[in-house]
């Protein structure tokens, strides 16, 4: 056990004996008063000689160095607690999440929905709890609007600022600079591959999802195509969560839900009353890593049993003087 502020403690022992002192001192001189008559003090002898009387004086005196014992455990206590005990522990905090990427194609097929989309990844953001986001959006090119991070208002600010640039004039939003840097639009096996190189220390074993919005029209020659892309995050455990805004039961939702399955994720249609619910209760189901932080020493308080004797000590103390004075 250590003493956080000593100094106070002993400050406080100081003024209680100097309190003490001064207080018995003062008892001392109202005790002598002027010499009385010979015959009051012949009187007085022969009153202190009487057994009952000597009885008393005793029981007194024993009550008095009852009650100045007890006063010095409860100054002593006092001067402790005052002095903030404290002990030192080596803490080393854990945290316990899901890495989330969320993937989105901003290609012309998508513009009518793309804002729609945002809203969806928003009430996401809003149900998860402890899990790290990030988003990558892409078209002919894919780029990574922000990393993976936990700061969840700086996750809404983003996606609030993304949607409101969709809904304006600006034929090419801000955000999709960057996007179309290659041949042709909406790439997504370039895209998904792009999603899953975004997780962080790969060699970690880390529970990873994508949730993947698109429509799967692809216009061009891909890199890597779908199904490769689908590949690639499994073998890196990535589940892929596919959201389609289009025909559920078309040639290329059928693609995108054999894609996203096949890495044991899912497929969803956007305006499905269920979708936002499944895809968190889906990426919740797994197990969350827990991440260690550095250890650190910290000083937390260690008051022991002195607030018991503090305490203990003053109602003695209490009853006593009480006794003495009845």
């Amino acid at each position: 056990m250590a003493l956080e502020l000593p100094a106070l403690g002993i400050a406080l022992a100081v003024l209680a004996v100097v309190a003490v002192v001064v207080g018995v001192l003062r008892a001392g001189r109202r005790g002598r008063g002027p010499a009385g008559r010979a015959s009051t003090v012949v009187a007085a002898e022969r009153v202190r000689t009487m057994p009952s009387v000597a009885r008393v004086a005793r029981r007194r005196v024993v009550a008095f160095v009852g009650l100045v014992a007890l006063a010095a455990a409860g100054v002593a206590a006092a001067a402790v607690l005052a002095s903030r005990p404290v002990a030192e522990q080596t803490v080393e905090p854990e945290t316990r999440n899901r890495d989330v990427m969320l993937c989105l194609d901003v290609s012309g097929s998508m513009t009518d929905v793309d804002a729609e989309v945002v809203t969806l990844f928003s009430e996401l953001a809003e149900d998860f709890a402890g899990e790290r986001i990030g988003l990558t959006i892409f078209n002919s090119s894919p780029v990574r609007v922000f990393p993976l991070t936990d700061d969840y208002a700086f996750v809404r600010d983003q996606l609030d600022t993304m949607r409101e640039s969709f809904d304006g004039a600006d034929p090419v939003p801000e955000h999709w600079i960057g996007t179309l840097n290659g041949a042709g639009a909406s790439l997504v096996g370039d895209g998904l591959a792009a999603c899953a190189l975004g997780f962080d220390a790969p060699d970690t074993e880390r529970a990873r999802s994508i949730i993947l919005a698109t429509d799967n029209e692809v216009n061009g020659a891909e890199s890597i195509t779908l199904d490769d892309a689908a590949a690639y995050a499994g073998s890196l455990d990535v589940r892929v969560f596919a959201i389609d805004p289009g025909v559920q039961d078309a040639a290329t939702g059928a693609a995108l839900r054999a894609a996203s399955e096949r890495t044991g994720g899912g497929y969803f249609g956007l305006r499905d009353a269920t979708t936002v619910d499944t895809v968190v209760a889906e990426v919740q189901k797994q197990d969350a890593t827990v991440l260690r932080g550095q250890a650190r020493i910290v000083r937390v308080d260690a008051p022991g049993a002195w607030p018991v004797v503090l305490a203990a000590a003053g109602f003695a103390f209490v009853v006593v003087a009480w006794r003495v004075r009845a």
